[in-house]
Parts: structure tokens; sequence; C-alpha cells
């Protein structure tokens, strides 16, 4: 009887998503856009040039390795679960990168090896959770000590990359659109780096997955409700694993793309930058208690993010310290979002 009251649930919910109107559906979503939009608006009326083609495209060239993480982080919230070592996998990351790049590795199984290592760290942490049932919560922090110790293991000061690989996609430039003159006659060109496609391959690759798969619709019905998933016969054990796989490997992923935006492997490298990528996810709409969100929101969250710290440098007068304090206050603000979205949802 129980059970058959559950699938009913399970049932009765699913429905009224279908029935959802689109604006309840993807309103965090929009409430992110329309935010990015405004901190647009503010920073183009208030600083000259803020709406240069340049400006905005470095906004990717310099979050691309937190798009990478926030796209991880999306999968496992979306669960509702947390990863809180994502930042010190990837700083691992870099440390190994730079370290084997010494040893004398070819750039290939350099790469493949901290794949390889970000995917055991997240498939480790995804055991440890679901065998040992711990929470996420403090499953993630025992890896992020873990992660951040290893780091110090590999190397106690920064190490330098100087392979050529790693150098020339560092210093590359892809060429998009003329957007002047030099005085020189040269002309000048709006331009990406290659870590932006990664990013960008990363993301579409993700969309894929998690509305276009058994996988991704077995990661939203976990965060749903897991006791339905279970009993409609879902992979849920494999799919709570794997999701922290994922993270582990976007983790490392982004610890790539930082080495070669860095050229160094430090190992204080994204000290606190779990906690960004956990803003961006929420600013882009995603629940915390898991079931709700999407990647373009967390795309989105990355943006308002980087625009507000663009914002800060423009000024110049203000402390980097004022960053922090916006993303809190607007932090705040989302997650009052989402408990007035949910509410309604019920009702």
């Amino acid at each position: 009887m129980a059970a058959t009251e559950v699938q009913t649930g399970a049932q009765t919910r699913t429905a009224r998503t279908r029935g959802t109107s689109p604006l309840a559906r993807y309103g965090s979503v929009l409430a992110t856009l329309v935010t990015l939009v405004l901190v647009f608006v503010i920073g183009s009326t208030r600083y000259t040039g803020f709406l240069d083609s340049q400006t905005i495209l470095n906004l990717f060239i310099d979050n691309a390795f937190l798009i990478v993480l926030a796209v991880g982080m999306t999968f496992v919230i979306l669960t509702g679960g947390i990863d809180l070592s994502v930042g010190a996998v990837m700083a691992l990351s870099t440390m190994v990168t730079a370290r084997l790049l010494i040893a004398g590795w070819a750039p290939g199984p350099v790469i493949a090896a901290v794949l390889v290592l970000g995917c055991v760290f997240g498939l480790g942490v995804g055991l440890f959770i679901r065998v040992f049932e711990v929470q996420p919560f403090i499953a993630t922090l025992a890896a992020m000590f873990l992660a951040r110790g290893l780091c110090f293991v590999v190397s106690p000061s920064s190490l330098s990359i100087t392979d050529p690989f790693f150098v020339d996609l560092s210093q590359s430039r892809i060429r998009l659109w003329p957007t002047g003159t030099a005085f020189d006659g040269r002309t000048l060109y709006a331009f990406i780096s290659p870590s932006v496609i990664v990013a960008l391959v990363i993301v579409a690759v993700a969309m894929w997955l998690l509305h276009g798969t058994r996988f991704g619709r077995t990661v939203y019905a976990i965060g749903g409700n897991q006791g339905s998933a279970e009993l409609m016969g879902l992979p849920v054990a494999r799919t709570q694993v794997l999701v922290y796989v994922v993270s582990g490997a976007c983790s490392a992923i982004g610890g790539l793309l930082f080495a070669m935006y860095s050229l160094s492997g430090y190992a204080l490298t994204g000290v606190g930058v779990e906690l960004d990528a956990i803003s961006a996810v929420v600013i882009g709409g995603t629940l915390l208690t898991g079931g709700s969100g999407f990647v373009i929101g967390s795309l989105l969250g990355v943006l308002v993010l980087g625009t507000i710290q663009t914002i800060i440098s423009f000024e110049g007068t203000l402390s980097s310290w004022w960053t922090k304090i916006v993303i809190g206050a607007l932090l705040l603000v989302f997650v009052v979002l989402q408990r007035l979205l949910i509410i309604r949802r019920r009702t």
C-alpha cells in the first residue's frame, strides 16, 4: 500500500511538472538572465567601453575553468548532494600536470592521467557516500582536505609549466570578427581562447546528458524523490556515484584549463572556488534540495559572478572584497526566490 502511494505521488508530481507553464518551469533561469542583463546595463551606463565585445568575451576567457566546475556541481546538486572538493581537486590537477610535464611526460598522457585522477577522486567520494551512507557534506569535506594535502606532497612551492604545447595553447587566440584598427594600421579582432571552446563543449555535452539520456532523467528523479526513483526501478545507486565521477572529471578539466591559463601548478590554487561554483549554480536557478535546475542557468550564474567582478575592476577604487559582499547578497535573494517558487508549485 505504501509503495503504491509513493508511486502514485510520483506520477502525480510528474504530471504536474509536465503541465507546468514554461514561465514556472524556467522562471529561475529567466530571473538569472534578467539579473545578468541588469548588471550589464549598470556597467554600461557607468563605464565607457563596458559593452565592448572583447570585455564580454573576456568573461568567458577568465571564467572558463569555473564554467566547467559549475557544470559538474550542477549534476551533484540536482541529486540533492554537494561537492566541497572541487577546488582542491582542481589544484591537485594543476600540481600533477606541472609535475608530470617537468618529469618529461608528453602532454597527451599527462592530460589522460589528470582526467583519471579526477574520476578516481569522484568515484571514491561517490562510493563513500553511497556504501557507507555518509552525508555528502562530510564526505566531500574529507576529500577536500585529502586533495589539498596531496598538493603539498607533490610540491610545497609553485611549479612553472614550460611545455611548448601548453604554452602555445595558453597564448593562442581564436579570431572572431574585426573590431577596429590599431595605430600601426593592423586590424584588431575580437578573440577567445581554446579554453572557452572546451568549456562550451562541456556545457553542450552536459545539457545532452541531462535532457537526452536516461542518466539525466534519473538525476532529476533522485533529486525530486529518491524513494520514488528507487520504486520505479531507476538505477539510483549507480547514478548517485556517477554524478560525483562527473564532478571529479569536471574538476580535473577545470584544473587543466587553469594550468593552461596560469602556466603553473600551485597548491593553494582554487581556495574557496568551490563556493563560487555553488553560488553560480544556485544563482543559476538550481534548487539546493535537488530535482530542478538547468546547466544553462549555471553558465549564466558564472557570467553574473564574472560581470560583478568586472564592474569592481572598472571601478578601481573598491576592494575586491566587495565582490563577495555583492555575491552574498545576490545569493540570498535567489535562495528566497527559490523558496517562493517551491511554495507556488506546491499550491
